[in-house]
């Protein structure tokens, strides 16, 4: 028979310690449930598109102060554009032991699928899983089948292009031509920004597109090959506008270097550039230079995704599906309305 010690007994500082452990513990059982995540340190890889790209460098110094505030070793990768180069970057640490995996991998996909079969492989062995700036359906369906944390953080992509459309529309208030350079059609940035730019640039603004793949390069080498065709000359562009700040500057730059002789060049090269992204040293400080008259800024949203996957492994707590995170002009529509242009004459 169990008996009770007196109640003048007295107890060694170790029975005590262990005793109120046992206590807290019994009180509070949800501990056991992520005590070994909480103890160890945790280790995030985060997939990002290319590293010429401005607004990619920023995600990965955002993840990096995060990881350095919240005590998380985090790995960057660059997939240079190539899908498949993405999914055997992510695939070598999904199949690696079990001591050496990551504890979540957050991924801005390169192509329009975000790796659903790569994802899948990466729950399966336990890993967490964060897409940026893609609305993916498979993440749905693996938030039913896992209790690892998998979740969505992206721009509003559709409000991106909507401002920019409001930009359009204060710069060239009685209307013009406008030569727009789009990245990847099989990306949701690309695709919701054109869906938004349509939605509010008045009818009296034509759009004539171009594709770029959002990096620098990609659209002077576009804007160059377009500028060497004999129907280039006859063109009447009032503004050009990119879906990212890069490329703006890419288009910039070939304007400069294989403009037209004469009267023609002065013309092209007073020409406003818009871009979006609005990274502070970049975007932000070009526009407030003149190098281009606006930029739409959308944060950098790997800092916030490794915050709220650690938060899950940490807490147990199931963070929302989908965040949609709000972008804004910059500089405000109304300071660009004062310096609306003429339409070029046809």
């Amino acid at each position: 028979m169990h008996r009770l010690p007196p109640r003048n007994a007295r107890f060694s500082p170790s029975f005590k310690v262990a005793l109120l452990i046992t206590l807290v513990i019994s009180l509070c059982p949800n501990l056991l449930a992520y005590d070994s995540v909480a103890m160890e340190r945790l280790h995030v890889v985060v997939s990002l598109i290319t590293q010429d790209n401005d607004y990619q460098v920023e995600q990965a110094a955002a993840a990096e102060e995060a990881a350095s505030r919240l005590g998380v070793d985090v790995e960057i990768l660059y997939a240079d554009s190539d899908s498949i180069q993405q999914s055997q970057q992510i695939l070598k640490f999904v199949q690696a032991d079990a001591e050496s995996r990551p504890d979540g991998i957050i991924l801005e996909p390169v192509g329009g699928t975000g790796l659903p079969q790569v994802a899948r492989a990466a729950v399966a062995a336990g890993i967490g899983w964060v897409v940026l700036n893609r609305e993916v359906d498979y993440v749905k369906q693996l938030r039913q089948s896992s209790k690892r944390p998998i979740f969505a953080v992206t721009s509003d992509n559709l409000e991106i292009g909507r401002i920019q459309g409001q930009q359009l529309a204060a710069l060239l208030p009685k209307g013009g031509t406008v030569l727009y350079i789009q990245g990847p059609s099989e990306t949701d940035a690309a695709r919701l920004r054109t869906e938004g730019i349509q939605e509010t640039k008045p009818q009296a603004i034509q759009l004539k597109a171009m594709k770029g793949s959002w990096t620098e390069a990609s659209a002077f080498k576009a804007v160059t090959n377009w500028l060497r065709l004999s129907t280039s000359v006859q063109s009447h562009i009032d503004v050009i506008a990119a879906q990212n700040d890069a490329m703006a500057i890419g288009a910039k730059k070939a304007l400069q270097e294989f403009a037209f002789e004469g009267e023609a060049r002065d013309r092209w090269l007073s020409i406003p550039f818009l871009g979006c992204d609005g990274v502070p040293k970049t975007g932000q400080a070009w526009a407030r230079s003149g190098i281009l008259a606006a930029t739409v800024i959308a944060p950098p949203l790997a800092g916030q995704g490794l915050e709220m996957l650690v938060h899950a492994l940490q807490t147990q707590a199931v963070p929302h599906e989908l965040t949609l995170v709000a972008p804004r002009s910059f500089p405000a529509l109304e300071t660009l309305a004062a310096i609306s242009v003429q339409p070029a004459k046809t």
